[in-house]
C-alpha cells in the first residue's frame, strides 16, 4: 500500500468512527494513554493510528463507563480525571480529584469513583456526577492499584511504599485489614469466580494471590524469562481471559510477557514484547494482546494463537494503559 493511499484509508477509518452513534460498542478501537506526550492515541481495529486526543497532563489509567460511551482517563499531573465522548472522541469534562490521581475504579452503579491519590496517601471516594468528594480514606504511602468486588462491597488498594494491600469496608468507608505482600504492590486483577485477586510487586518480582474469603495470601509466583536476572522481572500490569483459566503478566523491564495457567500455576510462554512491558490487554475473542511499552514507547500486538509477537507500533511519549473498546 503506497503513503498516499495509506493516508486515505487511514482518514475514511476516522470519518467513520466519528460518524458512529453514541451508544455504539465493540467498535475494536485501541486507546492508549501517553504519560509524557499527555494524550489518548486512538488506533483502528486495523492497527492504524486515527486520532490523538489532547488530554489534560500525564494520563495514565483508564476505563470506559459500562455502556461504553464515555472513556474516563486519569491525569496526574493536572489532578483531574478527563471525560472523553466516544461518539466525538473528544475531551468533553473533567472532574477534580485529590493530588496525582493514578488508578481508579467506579461503584458497581457507576454513581462513586474511587481513585488512589498517589501524593497524599489517600483513596479518594468521589460522586461521579457532582465531583464531591465523599470519603478521604488514609492507606499506606503512594497507593496505586485499586479493584472493587462486583457488589462493591468491598475494594482493595495497594500501597507501593508500606508493602500492603488495604481491604477497605465501603459501606464505613474504612481499612478492616492490611495484608502483608511483596515489594512495592502496583496492580490487581480478580479470577471472574471471585475465589481470588493476583497483585503484582514490581521490586520484588513476583505475583501475590490472595484468597478473597480469607483475605490472607495463598500463593506467591515468580518469573524469570531466558537470559534475564531475577532483579530485571518488574511486573506491573495484567489481564485475564474470560473463563478464569489464564493470565497476562507484563514483566516490565524484562521486556517480556508471561503467559500463566491459573489453575496449575504453570507459565505457559514467555513472550518477547517491547521495552518496559506495562499495561496489557485482551481483545474480546482473545485472539490477540495489546501490550504498552514504556521506555519503547510503543506497543506489541501479541497472536493469543501462537504466543508471538506480529507487531510493533510506535504510539507517543511513555505509554501507560491501553484499553480495547471490543
Amino acid at each position: 500500500m503506497t503513503r498516499l493511499l495509506k493516508l486515505a484509508v487511514t482518514s475514511v477509518l476516522a470519518l467513520v468512527v466519528l460518524a458512529l452513534p453514541a451508544f455504539a460498542q465493540g467498535t475494536g478501537m485501541i486507546f492508549v494513554s501517553n504519560e509524557k506526550s499527555h494524550e489518548i492515541v486512538v488506533l483502528s481495529p486495523e492497527h492504524e493510528i486515527i486520532k490523538r486526543i489532547e488530554t489534560s497532563q500525564r494520563p495514565r489509567d483508564m476505563h470506559f463507563n459500562a455502556d461504553r460511551t464515555l472513556l474516563f482517563v486519569a491525569c496526574g499531573d493536572d489532578d483531574v480525571i478527563d471525560v472523553i465522548d466516544m461518539a466525538t472522541l473528544e475531551v468533553v469534562d473533567s472532574i477534580p480529584t485529590g493530588p496525582s490521581p493514578e488508578v481508579f475504579a467506579f461503584s458497581p452503579d457507576e454513581s462513586l469513583i474511587y481513585v488512589s491519590n498517589e501524593e497524599n496517601s489517600t483513596l479518594e471516594v468521589l460522586e461521579r456526577e457532582t465531583g464531591i468528594t465523599v470519603a478521604d480514606i488514609p492507606t499506606g504511602a503512594e497507593p496505586e492499584g485499586v479493584i472493587l468486588t462486583p457488589d462493591g462491597s468491598v475494594a482493595y488498594v495497594t500501597s507501593e511504599v508500606a508493602d500492603m494491600i488495604h481491604v477497605v469496608d465501603t459501606s464505613a468507608n474504612v481499612v478492616t485489614k492490611n495484608i502483608l505482600v511483596g515489594t512495592r504492590p502496583r496492580r490487581f486483577i480478580m479470577a471472574p469466580d471471585e475465589s481470588e485477586i493476583w497483585v503484582s510487586a514490581e521490586l520484588s518480582s513476583e505475583i501475590y494471590v490472595i484468597d478473597m474469603e480469607t483475605n490472607e495470601v495463598s500463593d506467591v509466583l515468580e518469573f524469570l524469562p531466558p537470559g534475564f536476572r531475577p532483579e530485571d522481572v518488574t511486573p506491573v500490569g495484567m489481564a485475564i481471559t474470560a473463563d478464569g483459566s489464564k493470565v497476562l503478566i507484563s514483566l516490565g523491564r524484562a521486556n517480556h510477557i508471561a503467559v500463566v495457567d491459573r489453575v496449575s500455576r504453570e507459565t505457559l510462554s514467555y513472550v518477547l514484547v517491547g521495552s518496559r512491558a506495562w499495561s496489557v490487554a485482551l481483545n474480546r475473542d482473545e485472539t490477540i494482546a495489546i501490550v504498552a511499552n514504556g521506555l519503547s514507547d510503543d506497543i506489541t500486538v501479541v497472536d493469543m494463537e501462537s504466543m508471538r509477537p506480529v507487531e510493533s507500533i510506535p504510539v507517543g511519549r511513555v505509554p501507560h494503559t491501553v484499553l480495547i473498546d471490543d
